[in-house]
């Protein structure tokens, strides 16, 4: 489904990431696992083309995705939900989803299936979404993504600062998404957020791919994760 290799992507002068590669299949979450800086946000960036990729390539179904614009590349069957949400705070929830839609002209049929994984959505419809609980928000994120009925879901640090009652929820909504046959890419830092979740983990530093393996192998020996990036 996705193919990332050899990812070289700079900042100005400074490169930020050198050799990233990894591959992620339909029905599978693959996790990136780093600390702060190691290039995680980059990569999603990358794929998403906004972050212009100096050498490397970046193929998706059969599509190299470095040669399109960033407003094309949702079009293709990927969804973005970036770190910190990006919600259009002004607008009502609905508007929010209607944004969504329109960004790959998707059926309105889908959101039945949307307010099957985020009830609460439905029932705040005409809420203004800058007035929504961080949960709330991050919910409204989700769906805005789920909107373009992406086969692929890039989801950057979507626990981040939330209750630990909604971080189940959203690890339950990644976990229908995979039943339902979509790839989740996740970018995180907190093991404890993964190994629920994930089938595969992807480890990054200094902007580079360290090693790639499944979750077992980190649940019985937890080392490992110390081996490849010093983090627990």
């Amino acid at each position: 489904m996705l193919s990332v290799r050899n990812l070289e992507v700079y900042h100005g002068d400074v490169r930020s990431l050198k050799d990233v590669s990894f591959d992620i299949s339909p029905g599978e979450v693959l996790c990136l696992l780093g600390r702060n800086g190691a290039g995680k946000t980059t990569s999603l960036r990358a794929i998403m083309g906004l972050a212009p990729v100096r050498s490397g390539s970046v193929v998706f179904d059969g599509v190299e995705l470095t040669s399109l614009p960033p407003h094309a590349i949702p079009k293709t069957g990927i969804g973005y939900v970036p770190q910190g949400r990006r919600l259009f705070a002004e607008m009502t929830v609905r508007e929010n989803l209607e944004i969504g839609l329109m960004a790959r002209n998707t059926d309105r049929a889908i959101l039945d299936s949307i307010f099957s994984l985020f009830p609460v959505l439905k029932s705040r419809l005409q809420q203004v979404s800058g007035t929504l609980s961080g949960g709330e928000q991050q919910m409204l994120a989700m769906a805005r993504a789920l909107c373009l009925d992406p086969a692929l879901i890039l989801m950057d640090e979507p626990t981040e600062g939330l209750m630990p009652s909604m971080i189940a929820t959203i690890r339950d909504v990644i976990l229908e998404l995979r039943a339902r046959g979509k790839a989740v890419l996740l970018v995180e830092q907190r093991m404890e957020a993964v190994l629920s979740v994930a089938d595969r983990v992807c480890f990054v530093e200094n902007g580079e791919t360290k090693a790639t393996m499944a979750t077992d192998a980190l649940r019985v020996d937890p080392d490992l994760v110390k081996a490849y990036v010093g983090i627990v």
